[in-house]
């Protein structure tokens, strides 16, 4: 099913998987200290992005003079989990879900509802989104694929979601904030969080991790908010598991 899923969202979007309304994100890619490309994780795996550089359509380097064959590689970001991660965050990062909620900030295409559909048994899984054009493939996917019995998006702002937060049992987070608002919007959503997400024992999947974020805004982590817990970033899931990129997903529980 997944697969399936990517391939539909595959003819749907540009190679990037990028929108052109989505300004803040070109520019700050465009200010990283080396080229940075986004190749979305759920929709291309590391064979498919071979396949591509061979024919290509895409490339793993830059020219480091132009006409010359000096290179680098290319770095490469993603705004989405692979299958392989959404398989190790459901099947191993989590406790069972049953009879829990699990909210995504920012959903985007929605891997992780539809990861959270096949991998897990939440009984409610709700995507946030700020594009109306990504609650659009949304919404068809879930419709198409049936889905709608335990998944649905909200196109909203997570700072106008209090009660959501304030029942949520897991919330997802995966780079949600930093290429697409201002430091001021995300000092904003970060506060927001600290002050909705209380209720004792749920559960913060983040990446990057919350330290990493909050201390490139300067902010501080709300003390006794949440407690990081162990991941054990070595099970074996094949290879098509990129274990650098495993080791980028934090786990928090609310104290």
């Amino acid at each position: 099913m997944l697969q399936s899923i990517a391939d539909d969202l595959r003819a749907s979007l540009p190679l990037d998987a990028m929108l052109p309304s989505e300004t803040t994100a070109h520019h700050k890619m465009q200010q990283q200290s080396r080229p940075t490309v986004h190749v979305d994780g759920f929709l291309y795996d590391d064979e498919q992005v071979d396949q591509l550089c061979e024919e290509g359509t895409m490339s793993r380097s830059y020219c480091l003079t132009c006409g010359s064959c000096s290179t680098a590689a290319l770095d490469f970001i993603s705004h989405s989990f692979s299958v392989s991660e959404l398989r190790f965050l459901f099947q191993n990062v989590l406790p069972d879900l049953s009879g829990r909620v699990l909210v995504d900030v920012g959903s985007r295409l929605g891997a992780v509802l539809y990861g959270g559909y096949v991998y897990s048994s939440a009984s409610r899984l709700v995507g946030l989104e700020l594009s109306s054009e990504f609650i659009r493939l949304q919404n068809e996917t879930l419709q198409k694929y049936k889905l709608t019995d335990r998944v649905q998006v909200l196109h909203a702002d997570v700072c106008t979601q209090d009660v959501l937060l304030q029942n949520a049992d897991v919330v997802v987070m995966n780079n949600v904030f930093e290429y697409f608002m201002e430091p001021s919007e995300q000092v904003r959503a970060w506060r927001f969080i600290m002050q909705n997400l209380r209720k004792k024992g749920s559960l913060l999947v983040t990446v990057p991790s919350l330290q990493e974020s909050l201390s490139a805004l300067q902010e501080a982590l709300q003390p006794g908010w949440v407690e990081e817990l162990p991941v054990d970033y070595d099970v074996y899931l094949g290879r098509d598991a990129d274990a650098d990129t495993l080791r980028e997903i934090h786990l928090y529980r609310v104290m």
